[in-house]
């Protein structure tokens, strides 16, 4: 456990930042796994949407979010 006043306070926010990161990651998992369920423009634009503010938040990198699209627009054609 921290024993600093600034570690406490770290381990807080890291804590809350640790609980919006996997929310954040698990709605753009089920978000790709909706489309790969019924392949249509919709569930693709929400899977899009997902990873794109995935990788807007820091949760997963731009080029990873780049490397997701890319395999989901080749199953629709």
């Amino acid at each position: 456990m921290p024993i600093t006043k600034s570690a406490i306070k770290k381990f807080r926010s890291d804590k809350k930042k640790a609980e919006y990161n996997k929310a954040t990651k698990t709605k753009a998992k089920t978000a790709i796994d909706g489309f790969k369920a019924l392949l249509t423009l919709e569930n693709l634009s929400k899977a899009f949407s997902a990873v794109d503010k995935a990788a807007k938040r820091g949760v997963i990198k731009t080029r990873k979010a780049d490397r997701i699209k890319s395999r989901l627009s080749k199953k629709i054609k």
